[in-house]
């Protein structure tokens, strides 16, 4: 069975394609249009489909629309609710409605011989949940959480898989939402909502978690039952807006740890009451939410489950994916298999990277191990782009489409935010060998995804300063050898020249741009940005070569 899953409605649109069971293929349109999260959430954009990513999928696979069994969207108008009726203040939203409603027909344009018979509706957080308990390894009996901004009427919902079946056991009804609720903070403290609550869970570090915490306990808490209450916090009167470009201050870093921890208090009760429904010992996790490492942590360590494992693109995108993995389950007889990796995108053969050098007519070489050339560059202290294999699905990057850099030197924070044009209150991330990071980290091991926060044992934080955020925290990467062997002789490398066995990891773009995808974007960004060199499959492009002479010069 052939199953194409498209995620539309709201923000970060993509595709995934699911043959017999078995994920292909998954990609989001921002990867391909350049946009930022593909577009912006609201009504006038539901209409906009991912057709550059739905068409690559097909591609992969060698298949044409009419070839398929089925194309699921993770999205459901028979359920929604008037958002008058559920409390939002979303005026446009029945145009939104409307474009859901006329999906099929939107499907059917963009992908031309498509069989509108074929569209399936699928719940947007039953999407969610299959693209976490079905995409998890071993997990073929777990407990499923949800949490997001808004789906049809809700804003959450706890379940349970056992084997190909999904069983919801709650849901929370809008307006309450954790998720919307850490959107207002995130509008509130002057950065880009649905879009940029990352940074607040940086901010929050540098703030006091107790001074705001007991007057948000009142607009946001658990009610025991599953639920909670999250609506109607009157930001303004606990401190004033921090308007976008302006400099924050300690109230706003205290607010921002106030909403980080009252966000935590909540997770771990719905945690706690939904381990009491069920007694599994794995839970999995979706949802935008589910992108809050630190909140991870905390479900991991003062959770019931002895197992948390989050979908890497838990947010919108991941529905696609879900979505696909759910029909598969349900109508196909070839059982559904776990997500190999997060590398379902865009790649390219050696050859077509030689070609697209040439056609740009860079200087460039073939080293004799490039993972060994970029430990020594990183070594001596060179900030390296590395665009490998194919492209991650998720906001992470996870040593396929990265910047690396030194950890031992604390200018190199600093160094990397200005190179990306990124606020410098934001840490970066390390990457480590898994089989080297008990020693170095404490906390959920393995972690490949980034996807938790770990303590930095005392005795390394002095030796790794650049990804030592604030509060002595990291977001760690753990590298498999046998799953990713070219990063893992890169880090061998590396700790033979410094004795260090961790290099710094950050995404490979610049502020307001989706991450790096094929080679044209590879060469513009280290084109435009002081980076030292790019290892691009097994070629390297020097900087100091390409703009200090060479055929780059002219």
């Amino acid at each position: 069975m052939r199953v194409l899953g498209i995620n539309a409605l709201f923000h970060d649109p993509a595709a995934a394609l699911v043959v017999d069971g078995r994920t292909v293929a998954a990609a989001e349109e921002e990867r391909f249009s350049r946009r930022k999260h593909g577009k912006r959430p609201v009504p006038f954009a539901a209409w906009e489909l991912p057709e550059r990513s739905a068409a690559w999928c097909l591609s992969q696979a060698g298949l044409r629309p009419g070839d398929l069994d089925a194309v699921t969207y993770s999205y459901d108008p028979a359920l929604a609710t008037p958002a008058a009726d559920l409390g939002l203040d979303d005026p446009w939203d029945g145009l939104r409605q409307e474009y859901a409603r006329q999906a099929p027909g939107f499907l059917c344009e963009a992908l031309p011989g498509l069989d509108p018979e074929q569209v399936r509706f699928v719940p947007h957080h039953l999407a969610h949940a299959a693209s976490s308990a079905f995409a998890a390894p071993d997990a073929e009996r777990c407990s499923v959480l949800v949490l997001d901004g808004r789906g049809e009427s809700a804003s959450h919902l706890a379940a349970r898989r056992v084997g190909d079946r999904l069983e919801s056991l709650h849901a929370q009804r809008l307006p309450h939402s954790l998720g919307l609720v850490y959107e207002e903070l995130t509008e509130h403290l002057g950065f880009l909502r649905s879009s940029d609550e990352y940074k607040v869970m940086a901010l929050a570090s540098y703030g006091d978690r107790n001074r705001f915490l007991p007057e948000l306990r009142r607009y946001v808490h658990p009610t025991g039952d599953g639920g909670f209450v999250a609506a109607g916090v009157p930001w303004a009167e606990l401190c004033p807006p921090c308007r976008p470009g302006e400099a924050w201050t300690r109230d706003h870093a205290d607010l921002a740890a106030g909403g980080q921890a009252v966000l935590e208090e909540t997770l771990l009760d719905l945690v706690r009451w939904l381990h009491g429904r069920t007694h599994d010992t794995v839970l999995t996790m979706a949802g935008g939410v589910a992108l809050n490492c630190v909140a991870n942590s905390r479900i991991a360590a003062e959770g019931p489950f002895d197992r948390v494992w989050v979908q890497p693109a838990s947010g919108d995108a991941g529905t696609a994916l879900g979505g696909a993995l759910l029909h598969a389950a349900v109508a196909d007889p070839a059982p559904t298999r776990p997500m190999p990796s997060p590398a379902l995108g865009r790649g390219w053969p050696d050859a077509e990277l030689e070609a697209w050098l040439k056609t740009a007519a860079v200087p460039f070489e073939r080293p004799p191990d490039v993972a060994a050339t970029v430990a020594g560059a990183l070594a001596e202290n060179a900030v390296v782009a590395w665009f490998q294999g194919r492209s991650e699905y998720g906001p992470r990057a996870l040593g396929h489409r990265s910047l690396l850099a030194h950890p031992g030197r604390s200018g190199n924070l600093e160094r990397l935010n200005d190179i990306k044009g990124r606020e410098q209150f934001r840490p970066v991330a390390p990457m480590v060998l898994a089989e080297r990071a008990p020693e170095i980290f404490d906390g959920p091991l393995p972690s490949p995804y980034m996807l938790f926060v770990h303590e930095v044992r005392p005795a390394w934080r002095d030796r790794i300063p650049a990804v030592t955020h604030v509060d002595g925290t990291a977001r760690i990467q753990t590298v498999d050898p046998a799953e990713e062997p070219l990063v893992a002789r890169m880090l061998t490398e590396f700790e033979r020249a410094t004795g260090l066995p961790v290099v710094v990891n950050t995404s490979l773009n610049t502020a307001g741009r989706p991450m790096v995808d094929d080679p044209r974007d590879a060469l513009e960004c280290f084109g435009s940005a002081p980076v030292d060199l790019l290892a691009i499959g097994p070629f390297v492009v020097r900087r100091r070569e390409l703009f200090d002479g060479g055929r780059g010069s002219a």
